[in-house]
């Protein structure tokens, strides 16, 4: 979002249409910077008008009045800029507002390009990862990868879900589930579901099995006793319900019944996958599991006692040909996924067929 204060000189901005969605979100970036706003509309009475200090009525864009209209009360209210989202009006400013008011510009881009924005740039990025995959040495071809629009659907979806699985990771989740077994894929610690997200997505593209995420969603259960209480201090700020209701959001309109979640501590949920078969909640209903994973993402607490505790409980489900992902395997405030990653690769190397790290996470195959 623009610098409001430089791109108006310090003088109000003019925020027309003054009820998009974006404008009133451009209207509490004026506020927080200090910069006067001044709404403007063309309908007949605008329930937006009430959150503005000062509003005044225009006429329609194509109304015959509206560029004198305009340029009158630029001049009368001192406008430095003026903020508008909606593609007609602001393809119209573009076109005129230098010789209607000189000086006075565009404080936004085109709001096309800004609403395309996001979507160029996940095409972008899917063309770029299968012309140029990741190399994984396996000791088979592994699936076709899909198409780009696909790919970019999955990448721009993952974008607007807040969490702290980045784009080397999901490049690396994608390449390792082309060369993923039969099974299901298991997650331990969704929190909001990004990286849930694309665990699901990328088990309907390649046809692995069902996701089953099993996290407490209990601030209890945050606590890792990093070395400085940096991680833990703003643990502590966040709701653990809240969390599940977001996790539950985000995930809902992209399950297949193939995704549903334990809400259970790691070393629970083990036991409640080792003996049943079937999970039910009330939001994703009920979805069956074949008890043998085929990925098994462990992001869990990361103090080394709870990833030690997630690794002894979970890797011997693996199934032959599957993988182990170990998030924040290099991690800033800790080592505990570090050395739970050293210790299984000392301890059961001979099992394993390949090992690399990408996005801060290690990943394995197991042979």
């Amino acid at each position: 979002m623009p610098d409001v204060e430089r791109d108006t000189g310090g003088k109000p901005v003019l925020i027309f249409p003054g009820g998009m969605p974006r404008s009133l979100d451009y209207l509490r970036k004026c506020r927080s910077e200090g910069v006067a706003a001044i709404g403007a509309s063309s309908l007949d009475y605008d329930v937006a008008s009430t959150q503005y200090p000062n509003w005044i009525q225009l006429p329609y864009v194509n109304h015959p009045e509206f560029d004198a209209a305009l340029a009158k009360a630029i001049r009368e209210l001192g406008v430095g800029g003026i903020y508008s989202p909606n593609p007609v009006v602001w393809n119209h400013l573009h076109a005129v507002l230098d010789t209607l008011a000189p000086g006075v510009r565009l404080v936004n881009d085109s709001p096309i390009d800004d609403a395309l924005a996001g979507f160029r740039a996940a095409r972008a990025r899917a063309r770029e990862l299968l012309d140029h995959p990741l190399p994984v040495t396996v000791d088979r071809p592994g699936k076709p990868a899909v198409d780009e629009v696909e790919l970019a659907a999955m990448f721009r979806h993952a974008e607007v879900i807040p969490g702290m699985c980045d784009r080397e990771k999901s490049c690396a989740l994608h390449e390792i589930a082309r060369h993923c077994v039969a099974g299901d894929l298991v997650e331990i610690g969704s929190w909001w579901g990004k990286s849930a997200f694309l665990l699901a997505r990328l088990a309907r593209l390649y046809d692995i099995g069902n996701l089953l995420c099993v996290d407490p969603w209990s601030n209890e259960h945050l606590v890792q006793d990093d070395a400085t209480g940096i991680v833990d201090s703003g643990s502590a700020m966040v709701d653990a319900g809240e969390a599940l209701a977001v996790f539950e959001m985000n995930l809902l309109p992209y399950s297949a019944n193939h995704v549903n979640y334990l809400r259970l501590p790691s070393t629970d949920g083990a036991t409640y996958y080792r003996s049943r078969r079937c999970v039910t909640t009330p939001r994703f209903g009920s979805v069956a599991y074949e008890g043998r994973i085929a990925l098994l993402h462990i992001d869990g607490n990361h103090a080394q006692a709870a990833v030690n505790a997630d690794v002894a409980a979970w890797s011997g489900l693996v199934a032959r040909g599957g993988w182990i992902v170990l998030d924040d395997y290099m991690w800033p405030f800790g080592d505990g996924p570090r050395r739970a990653g050293d210790a299984f690769l000392a301890e059961r190397g001979s099992e394993v067929e390949t090992a690399f790290t990408m996005g801060g996470a290690l990943f394995i195959r197991m042979a």
